[in-house]
């Protein structure tokens, strides 16, 4: 940002990532020669995405204004809020600001990629005195979601205050801590504030989320009425108030907890010790201890309410898991409503359980950590912003959020729907969006960071779809004459005991090729093996209509 545009008190908003899907949340706030950076997420790679691992935003402009950049703060501890921390961090060195639980989910992410020693890490308590960043100053201030220690930020700088409600919804009886504080947002409002930028995610949703807290009664008639079964509850691992309400039935029904799934064992690990998780002595045990336990006596709470395919109860329903087997009479419950996308995935484990006996329950046990209309209606009634800009969600979110936002009597123009990368400036006299900067996904295969692209992802799916064809074949250094081979390869393609007629055919097709471009005397080996790939392909698409990758490898050999 220019420095002039300080002087005309103006601040710009830039999502580098977050809009047009739920995940991978990341935005800087500009002004003058100031950034802060709200929240640094990822997201969960698509089915198209085969091998990916994770995908992370791309910082290229943070990168390229390292020096503006203050500070990151973090709205709470979910995965697509700090899940790219410690991608991002090793190259923009600044401090991490968040609240407790997040402080400490962020201090695990860094000690396994041993980082703790790089980043500076800062807790911080609701309303306590304003982050003083550059020319930012930082309050965050109480909400309530399906996490605890969520909050929102208020942002401000000589050009006004923008609050980020971050991920939240009003729950007047929260299952850990107080209500969102909602005096505090009026206080704002009085004061004047230029922007909100509003969770969008339940905006099509009318009316309110209901409270957490009715979750609890809902698993209490489940343990009653599955009194003789073990109990396996898959939820998210990250919804700390979920696997407390768990445990409270299990104690109040006199069964013993234990926990699989490496992400729910490592927040629990995390919330215990910060006095988040209450947990009785000799609640817990390990997963080996079941068989000392009749299956009356036990709750399993694991991670798979998605159906990921590497998750506990994914393996479970597929027989992979090592220490737990489905058995008939179990009662199996996905506290969790499918993630758009995941419904297939969900079918397919929710299937392999039933076949195996165990009666799944899906239903009225899994209340929303986001807000629905009423809420953001009542969020903006507060803060009676001059500016509206949805955020967190799919296009469809953001677009419901702004007619809610339009039957509060706003006007259109005063509403933002933006896209990842459009820099929009605001200052009390206008606000227009008046550049693009450079973003998109960066994927992480393993230890590879950014260097699996949409290239490499073409071929991959190739291969998963089409197979492969590798062709070997010996010429002679001086002469170029064929000495051995061509010999056909091939895997995923076809099963070659039952194809020996097509290879025979296709090993034909290559020789002719091959022969003809020496009868050619063509000696450079890319044009032969061209050839190979072209009258192979058309070959093998002709006979099959498939179109698997070819591979031609020539080796030399001195005679």
């Amino acid at each position: 940002m220019k420095k002039e545009s300080a002087e005309t008190g103006s601040v710009k908003i830039i999502p580098l990532g977050g809009l047009e899907q739920i995940g991978m949340n990341i935005t800087a706030i500009e002004y003058g020669d100031s950034i802060v950076v709200v929240d640094c997420g990822l997201s969960f790679p698509e089915e198209e995405m085969l091998g990916i691992d994770l995908v992370i935003p791309d910082v290229t402009y943070l990168k390229e204004n390292v020096d503006k950049v203050k500070g990151f703060v973090i709205t709470h501890g979910h995965e697509d809020h700090i899940g790219a921390i410690p991608y991002v961090l090793k190259d923009i060195k600044v401090p991490v600001y968040a609240t407790r639980l997040a402080c400490e989910l962020i201090k695990s992410k860094l000690e396994e990629h041993e980082m703790l020693d790089m980043v500076k890490l800062k807790e911080v308590a609701y309303s306590e005195k304003p982050i003083k960043l550059g020319d930012f100053k930082v309050e965050f201030i109480r909400t309530n979601h399906s996490i605890a220690d969520a909050a929102a930020l208020a942002i401000t700088c000589p050009a006004g205050t923008i609050v980020h409600t971050g991920d939240f919804k009003v729950d007047y009886t929260p299952v850990y801590g107080e209500p969102i504080d909602l005096q505090r947002f009026a206080e704002l409002g009085k004061k004047g504030v230029l922007a909100v930028m509003c969770d969008s995610t339940n905006a099509m949703r009318p009316g309110f989320t209901m409270s957490e807290k009715t979750v609890g009664a809902t698993f209490d008639k489940i343990f009653t009425d599955n009194s003789s079964s073990r109990l396996i509850i898959a939820t998210f691992a990250s919804n700390v108030d979920r696997v407390q309400q768990i445990i409270n039935s299990a104690v109040k029904f006199n069964r013993k907890v234990c926990v699989e799934g490496r992400s729910m064992v490592n927040i629990i690990k995390v919330a215990e010790k910060v006095d988040y998780l209450k947990i009785p002595d000799g609640t817990l045990i390990e997963t080996d201890e079941m068989k000392n336990y009749t299956p009356d006596q036990i709750v399993l709470i694991t991670t798979g309410s998605q159906g990921e395919s590497m998750a506990a109860l994914s393996r479970m329903a597929a027989s992979l898991h090592r220490k737990v087997s489905i058995q008939p009479g179990d009662c199996v419950v996905f506290s969790s409503t499918p993630i758009p996308g995941n419904e297939k995935s969900v079918a397919k484990v929710i299937n392999e359980l039933g076949m195996k006996g165990a009666k799944v329950i899906f239903q009225d046990t899994h209340v929303s950590g986001h807000a629905c209309q009423e809420e953001i209606k009542l969020v903006y009634s507060l803060l009676k912003p001059k500016y509206a800009i949805p955020v967190h969600g799919e296009y469809r979110h953001l677009v419901a959020q702004k007619e809610v936002v339009m039957s509060l009597g706003y006007d259109k123009d005063d509403i933002f729907i933006v896209k990842s990368g459009d820099v929009i400036e605001l200052s009390e006299e206008k606000a227009e969006v008046v550049d693009k900067v450079q973003t998109g996904a960066i994927l992480v295969d393993g230890l590879g960071v950014g260097d699996v692209g949409n290239i490499v992802l073409r071929d991959r799916q190739n291969l998963a779809e089409n197979g492969i064809i590798i062709v070997v074949l010996t010429l002679e250094k001086y002469s170029g004459n064929l000495v051995a081979g061509p010999d056909i390869i091939t895997r995923g393609f076809v099963y070659v005991r039952e194809a020996e007629e097509l290879l025979e055919e296709a090993n034909t097709v290559v020789w002719n090729s091959v022969q003809d471009c020496l009868d050619k005397r063509i000696s450079d080996w890319s044009k032969i093996k061209n050839t190979i790939k072209d009258e192979l392909s058309e070959f093998l698409w002709k006979k099959m209509k498939r179109n698997p990758v070819i591979l031609p490898i020539i080796m030399e050999a001195q005679m």
